[in-house]
């Protein structure tokens, strides 16, 4: 595995999750993950916060125009959505009786 850099933070949140945005524009919207950045330590979340940008032609998009690009979100802005509430909750982690470790949602108990 890649050494983490003296400033990045291990990443709770991985790929899949479903979370929800905490601040900005697209506050309150729920999606999963569809990419974790960590060397920005980013998060690309389906649906939400999506940006309109002005594209000229070119050979990927022939006919240029307005295209809808997804925008990363601070990875500190969201939190994951609990399963058994429905409601955003921190994440811990502790050891099974096999010596696995897992993630667990603080609010209720439940296994992620």
């Amino acid at each position: 595995m890649k050494e983490l850099s003296k400033y990045q933070v291990k990443c709770k949140i991985i790929k899949g999750d479903n979370v929800m945005i905490m601040v900005g524009r697209s506050k309150g919207k729920t999606g999963k993950v569809e990419r974790v950045d960590r060397k920005n330590d980013c998060v690309y979340v389906s649906g939400a916060n999506i940006y309109k940008r002005h594209q000229k032609p070119d050979t990927k998009h022939p006919d240029g125009g307005i295209i809808e690009k997804p925008m990363p979100v601070h990875i500190s802005n969201v939190m994951v959505v609990d399963p058994k509430t429905d409601k955003p909750t921190r994440i811990g982690f502790r050891q099974d009786t096999e010596g696995k470790k897992t993630r667990f949602a603080k609010v209720s108990g439940t296994t992620l």
